[in-house]
């Protein structure tokens, strides 16, 4: 049998070859984790590379993602469908290597990562919804759900902030089963980490309330395996090891220095570190009996086995739990769930009272949360503001991680990253609240959610200049603009409780990607909906309000505007000018449609259009057209009562009026 340094040796040389092969990529971490990773790989990680997707398999994070050859190696090793030409074909286009870990991409990457301290951030997500759904489903003698989550993190994941949000909240909460390995070998790309990073990392995770473990020397596998022990020994908090390492391992020149980081070690350094492991066989030549000490299969599908008969026994003795659990783990909604959304969308359709948008939202919460068990809310500490705590929600706290709602803090970034997490481990369907303006904070992972195409939806409120008295700071200008560049995303600005509606039921239905609900502190008038309206607010924009004789100008707007927009029309309609109003809820879903549709709401004929929205005007010149115009925010808001802000800046009836008369001529 080969010994564990040999088994170890299998990773450092795949990564120099991979690396060196493509000339470009990340040898040191890789090279310096090996040891940690073949122990806690071959006798700790509970997983099945036949099926990657088992439910209860132990979740793996690698944070610090430009080691991506680390996992590749490991799933190529341990039997996943990654053959030895995906590693040979690494960074390279349409491989299954792509330079950071992608998820969907490549079987057995839990998380995209790359951009430091979000995959550690993810793994908050994914260790809390492994609690959640133990704490709902798992019975005496049946623990269905009972996986740990483990993270490999270094010294640029500690030093980004978000990991001060996440990690500060694990503590909180007291996620036993996350344990995350701090590869500390004092180096990052600019050199020796010493000259800007010198924190007492273990003080401060023991400040957050994780166990740490100390001085745990990560090549020596007999500590690196009692310090695993350690972790599993303590369920009532999370647990950091700080694992002492050489960047770049084997490599008699570079081990140890920033050139091992984010470089090919070269032809030589390659050859001369295959002497210094004594691993004498060539690039991409895995030796028999190195491919029998990592096979996983046999032992994975055991273990899958074996927890599919108890799940068995478990649905025997509770149908109805075991029902629906496997209902959350495939991402179906509950038979009823159609039912109860028509039904709200009916409702909301019946307004007859102005109403924020923010409490329309609220109110579809109260309808449907109580019907969607998967359904995980929160908002960061502007509950109050936002509206996301529903009539009976359950608060996520230490001690009992029994409800649905969660108090975030103030940690937007944290939030939307451990979001992520919460989708990518399955059975949930996370959403968290803060104002629109604080999105800037959180779009990094807002972006991942987009790039994973993950359900996760944001409730963004004080959506403009319309929140008044707080001023510039907190109106946001850009930001609906700015979102809505980012691909996969979908960005809904609602008019009234009608479209909030309809575009819940979008956000909660949608399986491909992230959803922002953009909503209003202030009220908003009810529309004049007709029942057809629900199939043309679905799809992003339709006809809301058509005039007496054929249109000859229309008005696009979202939101807030699309009142002004309406009362303008029946203005110049009393004037004997015929203008359409088209409401334009989602843009992207709007894009999204056939041309046939698109036509019928906005025809090419049609080309003097007016589009009204209080955000920046640069998105919505195409639409507008050349014989069109845009009534924006080319600049920042001011502080003052949200009428006289309006009012301000050209945000009202009698100026929108004005400026259609002056298009029409």
């Amino acid at each position: 049998m080969p010994t564990r340094f040999e088994l170890a040796n299998a990773i450092r040389a795949l990564a120099m070859d991979a690396v060196q092969k493509a000339n470009c990529g990340h040898p040191g971490m890789p090279m310096g984790m090996a040891d940690i990773a073949e122990v806690l790989w071959n006798d700790y990680l509970v997983h099945n590379p036949a099926d990657p997707k088992w439910f209860n398999r132990d979740r793996f994070v690698l944070s610090n993602g430009h080691g991506s050859m680390l996992l590749y190696a490991l799933l190529h090793l341990t039997g996943y469908a990654l053959p030895m030409e995906e590693l040979k074909n690494f960074r390279q286009l349409h491989s299954k290597t792509p330079g950071h870990p992608e998820y969907g991409h490549t079987p057995g990457v839990e998380t995209t990562t790359g951009p430091l301290g979000q995959g550690l951030a993810n793994a908050v997500g994914m260790a809390l919804a492994e609690r959640l759904l133990a704490a709902r489903y798992n019975r005496d003698g049946f623990p269905i759900i009972d996986h740990y989550t483990y993270v490999f993190a270094g010294d640029g994941c500690l030093m980004e902030g978000i990991s001060h949000e996440a990690c500060s909240l694990a503590g909180t909460l007291g996620l036993g089963k996350l344990v995350v390995f701090y590869d500390d070998n004092d180096i990052s790309i600019d050199g020796k980490v010493a000259g800007w990073f010198r924190d007492d990392t273990p003080g401060r995770f023991e400040a957050y309330g994780w166990q740490v473990v100390r001085k745990v020397n990560g090549h020596d596998p007999a500590e690196v395996k009692r310090a695993i022990e350690t972790a599993r020994a303590q369920q009532e908090r999370p647990t950091l090891i700080c694992c002492k390492t050489v960047i770049g391992f084997g490599a008699p020149n570079r081990a140890g220095t920033a050139k091992a980081h984010g470089q090919a070690l070269g032809e030589e350094e390659v050859r001369l570190a295959r002497e210094k492991l004594g691993w004498s066989h060539p690039p991409f030549e895995i030796p028999p009996e190195i491919y029998a000490g990592w096979d996983a299969r046999g032992r994975g599908q055991e273990r899958q086995a074996a927890w599919s008969e108890r799940f068995e026994a478990y649905a025997r003795r509770y149908p109805q739990e075991a029902a629906e659990l496997t209902r959350r783990m495939r991402g179906e909604l509950p038979a009823d769930w159609r039912a109860t959304i028509e039904g709200v969308i009916e409702k909301a359709r019946a307004q007859d009272k102005p109403v924020a948008t923010r409490k329309a939202s609220e109110n579809v919460l109260n309808a449907i949360a109580p019907t969607l068990p998967e359904l995980v809310g929160g908002s960061a500490d502007l509950t109050e503001s936002n509206l996301t705590l529903w009539h009976g929600a359950k608060v996520i706290g230490p001690g009992d991680l029994s409800g649905q709602y969660l108090f975030y803090g103030v940690r937007e970034f944290g939030m939307c990253a451990a979001m992520n997490g919460l989708a990518l481990h399955g059975g949930m369907i996370p959403f968290g609240g803060t104002f629109l303006v604080f999105s800037d904070y959180a779009r990094n992972a807002i972006r991942m959610a987009a790039l994973m195409r993950q359900r996760v939806i944001y409730v963004f409120t004080h959506d403009s200049i319309g929140l008044g008295e707080d001023g510039p700071t907190h109106q946001p200008v850009e930001h609906l603009a700015s979102l809505r560049l980012i691909p996969h995303l979908r960005v809904w600005r609602p008019a009234d409780a009608f479209e909030t509606a309809i575009a819940w039921r979008a956000a909660v239905e949608r399986r491909d990607g992230p959803t922002a609900l953009a909503l209003s502190r202030q009220n908003l008038a009810p529309q004049p909906h007709t029942p057809a309206h629900a199939d043309g607010a679905a799809r992003g924009g339709y006809v809301l309000w058509e005039p007496a004789r054929p249109p000859e100008a229309a008005i696009v707007a979202t939101g807030s505007e699309v009142e002004l927009a309406v009362k303008a029309a029946q203005m110049l309609a009393a004037e004997n000018r015929a203008v359409r109003v088209v409401s334009m809820p989602c843009l992207e879903v709007f894009e999204e449609q056939d041309a046939v549709w698109r036509e019928q709401v906005l025809p090419g004929a049609l080309r003097k259009r007016l589009v009204i929205e209080a955000g920046v005007s640069r998105g919505w010149r195409a639409l507008a057209g050349a014989e069109g115009a845009v009534l924006g925010m080319d600049d920042f808001g001011a502080s003052a009562p949200a009428a006289k802000v309006f009012a301000e800046f050209g945000f009202t009836v009698d100026n929108v009026a004005q400026k259609l008369r002056a298009l029409l001529g």
